[in-house]
């Protein structure tokens, strides 16, 4: 099993604002999205870029991963965030936008001429009705050496937008958001749900968490400081699924159960594929332990 990262809480905030951007340092999300495109006004943009790069090129975030949204990767604002980003470094580039995996492969070739670490990779926004249509395509851009990418991240009001569906919108989402999951994990990559927007209904976004959670997702974006803790509870696993899967662990270890397929734990049949999920939860729970450690 390759090494986990928890990604439950990903929290999103504008490139041009100085004091969201140190406040991040000390926030439980374990994800900093800071972005150039959308949430930075036009006139901003170059003050921003040179702002972010020497933010992420201080590091200072401890353990959040630190991505970057830029600007659509074709544009002048795209090209500029590039060359601005690359030598600083970030955990990964965020491609706005995306609609084949062509788009994932040109910023990878870019972001390697620009001397950017093999470590920095590359998110996809699937934001747009041709990457619901193309998510296999671009997904398989994991497997690409210059295509560097690392999890797809749901954009559902551009989609709901595009897609002329009336807000709020997410049960007829429902299909192409698992379609999106499906690719994620068929090029073992992954899956970030989208925003919920409305910070008066705190119990609609943790119910939105959980039902993220039970499809599958790894984690949640989202536009608010208050949202991490619930995201953070709704996607990490809980002391009782902990305890199941070190009991289910335990049972299969045991002498007379190692060559089984199949074991009954609890009074249920239990096949042996399950392990590989236990393995999962109990190093997704050691890695979020050692976050506040």
């Amino acid at each position: 099993m390759s090494e986990i990262r928890p990604r439950r809480s990903v929290l999103a905030m504008p490139g041009s604002n100085a004091r969201a951007l140190e406040k991040a340092r000390s926030l439980p999300a374990d994800v900093i999205l800071i972005d150039l495109e959308d949430g930075t006004a036009p006139a901003a943009k170059a003050a921003a870029r040179a702002q972010v790069a020497a933010a992420v090129a201080a590091r200072g975030f401890g353990h959040r991963e630190v991505v970057v949204r830029i600007n659509p990767p074709e544009t002048e604002d795209g090209e500029a965030d590039l060359v601005a980003l690359a030598p600083a470094a970030p955990d990964a580039i965020l491609v706005p936008k995306v609609r084949t995996s062509d788009a994932l492969i040109a910023v990878g070739s870019r972001l390697r001429r620009l001397g950017a670490p093999l470590a920095t990779r590359v998110w996809a926004m699937i934001e747009t009705p041709m990457a619901v249509v193309n998510v296999a395509e671009i997904a398989g851009a994991a497997r690409d050496v210059d295509g560097r990418l690392g999890a797809l991240v749901i954009g559902p009001n551009d989609l709901l937008k595009a897609s002329r569906i009336r807000p709020p919108g997410r049960a007829a989402l429902m299909p192409w958001l698992m379609n999106v999951l499906a690719a994620a994990r068929a090029y073992e990559i992954e899956a970030i749900d989208g925003v919920f927007t409305d910070l008066t209904d705190a119990a609609g976004f943790e119910a939105e968490c959980v039902q993220g959670r039970d499809l599958g997702f790894d984690g949640k974006m989202l536009i608010h400081p208050s949202q991490i803790g619930p995201a953070n509870a709704a996607f990490g696993p809980d002391a009782g699924e902990i305890a199941q899967a070190r009991r289910l662990m335990d049972v299969f270890d045991t002498p007379e159960n190692r060559g089984r397929g199949v074991v009954a734990v609890d009074g249920k049949m239990v096949e042996r594929l399950h392990v590989e999920a236990a393995r999962r939860t109990l190093a997704m729970a050691e890695a979020i332990a050692r976050l506040s450690a």
